[in-house]
């Protein structure tokens, strides 16, 4: 784990705020290694990763959070994951040149934008929500979202390049927790956050910058990194439910059933004998037979 890769949670004692701050270096690396991404996906896929450790750092929930955008356009889809045990992964699909557009713009007609809880253990009580196209960028699309289906005010700053992927979430606490008006005193000095501070400063120099007058209460920071949790046999359950007959047929034409990992590109070879074992029977031979 790279030293940069941190979140930083904090609360403002004297304004209904809380706050975190994440910086991705050796993780948002681990993303790029994989596949060359265009300039402006590379922006948008950095956005949502930062994105994803800050709206998970709210929840009380084990299981993982996922953005997951699918257009029609120019961009096809890209997603992000992030596991309550602060491990991150993602990938994106593209088809052809990507312009500097905004994303709206990117996914074209009918393009969603879902953001989805999935519990480590009950599958069946997963939730999804459908983020409204209302922006130009990531954060505006998940500020509108917040407000209008979770009716949290909420401000996300968010920046990645080449090195880093980086953002800051505020949110408006409940009545109750220091003075009314202090929500607007401090979103506002937090959108005055530029790109190059957030990718370049450390969380304790961003918090003096922004609210040195302010009384914040610093978190221990936490650990973020990149994690894959593909597996042979996770690969060998996804190629049981396609069934034997349609795994075979590939066996026969091609020699082996190859499967590569979009998240870390790991290759998972499975040969004749391999299948055969999976299926428990010789599905080779019954397609090849079926075909005679």
């Amino acid at each position: 784990m790279n030293q940069h890769d941190k979140l930083q949670r904090f609360l403002f004692d004297g304004a209904p705020v809380r706050g975190a701050l994440v910086r991705l270096d050796g993780a948002w690396q681990q993303v790029l290694s994989r596949r060359s991404y265009p300039p402006v996906l590379k922006t948008v896929l950095g956005e949502m990763m930062a994105a994803s450790v800050l709206m998970a750092a709210n929840l009380k929930f084990d299981g993982t959070l996922i953005l997951q955008i699918h257009g029609s356009g120019a961009l096809k889809l890209a997603v992000v994951e992030c596991n309550n045990d602060r491990t991150v992964r993602a990938t994106a699909k593209w088809d052809g040149e990507l312009a500097d557009k905004p994303l709206s713009e990117l996914l074209g007609e009918g393009g969603k934008f879902v953001l989805t809880l999935e519990p480590r253990l009950d599958k069946n009580q997963t939730w999804q929500g459908i983020v409204a196209l209302e922006g130009d960028s990531v954060g505006q699309m998940l500020e509108n979202y917040m407000l209008r289906s979770e009716q949290l005010d909420t401000a996300l700053v968010l920046a990645s390049d080449d090195s880093t992927a980086a953002g800051m979430l505020l949110q408006r606490l409940p009545e109750g927790h220091g003075e009314a008006e202090g929500w607007n005193r401090i979103q506002t000095l937090g959108r005055t956050l530029k790109a190059d501070e957030l990718l370049g400063l450390g969380a304790e120099d961003i918090l003096h910058r922004l609210f040195h007058e302010e009384e914040v209460r610093v978190f221990e920071q936490e650990g973020v990194s990149f994690s894959c949790n593909c597996s042979r046999e996770r690969v060998s359950n996804m190629l049981t439910m396609l069934g034997g007959q349609e795994v075979g047929e590939v066996v026969v034409e091609q020699g082996s059933v190859e499967i590569v990992c979009d998240y870390c590109n790991q290759h998972y070879v499975f040969d004749e004998e391999d299948v055969n074992q999976l299926f428990d029977y010789d599905v080779v031979a019954a397609v090849r037979e079926a075909r005679h």
